[in-house]
């Protein structure tokens, strides 16, 4: 896993409440676990005017120019900003490899649903709650200032605006600290391989018809 520790970003918008896992990544795109590929189908039917069709290459197909991720002022971007309840309904961990591999590195909104949060941070990617007043505010910048950037430091759990002004955001220690890693609970695992080769050697000697 990647780590994170600082981030200097464009931010870009989607002033929807309530979007799940099943508009940020579809089902039908549900077909691999390498989470890797999923970028050209995240939000697929908020950002494309026609359906997806097996064998088509989604570069020919027409792009919602209305959609925020497909305008050019937004191109680049590693901070979306949305509104609250992002990533409810079913738990699927392709939802953030699909925001991941497109390039979002965080997400601003006043509320994420539990699991979609959790799945987040095992990947890299940092949910971050603010209150609805200062979402309402960077929505209102953002919309004003083309080429509105964002500096996210988890170190010191603060996002620093244009202007100076700083934005504290709260995270547990615990995940915090595998996101400046860059560890996920496999990796954490991996850490300790030589306590538990001993643990199974000590069993095996114990309790050999076990093995």
């Amino acid at each position: 896993m990647d780590r994170f520790t600082r981030i200097e970003s464009l931010v870009v918008p989607l002033n929807r409440a309530n979007i799940d896992t099943d508009a940020i990544l579809p089902k039908q795109f549900m077909k691999s676990i390498s989470r890797t590929g999923f970028g050209p189908n995240l939000f697929d039917e908020l950002r494309y005017l026609d359906q997806h069709q097996p064998g088509l290459d989604d570069q020919e197909r027409r792009l919602n120019p209305d959609f925020p991720l497909n305008q050019s002022r937004y191109l680049g971007s590693q901070i979306l900003l949305t509104r609250e309840n992002f990533g409810c309904g079913s738990s699927r961990e392709h939802a953030p490899w699909a925001l991941r591999d497109f390039g979002i590195r965080a997400i601003l909104a006043p509320s994420f649903a539990d699991i979609f949060s959790g799945n987040c941070l095992k990947n890299g990617l940092l949910p971050i709650v603010l209150d609805t007043f200062e979402i309402d505010t960077l929505f209102s910048e953002v919309d004003i200032s083309p080429g509105y950037w964002l500096t996210i430091d988890l170190i010191s759990q603060t996002i620093l605006k244009p202007d100076g002004t700083a934005l504290k955001f709260d995270i547990g220690s615990v995940v915090k600290n595998k996101l400046l890693a860059g560890l996920d609970d496999i990796d954490i695992t991996l850490e300790q391989s030589e306590a538990i080769a001993a643990y199974e050697a000590c069993r095996r000697e114990i309790e050999p018809w076990v093995f």
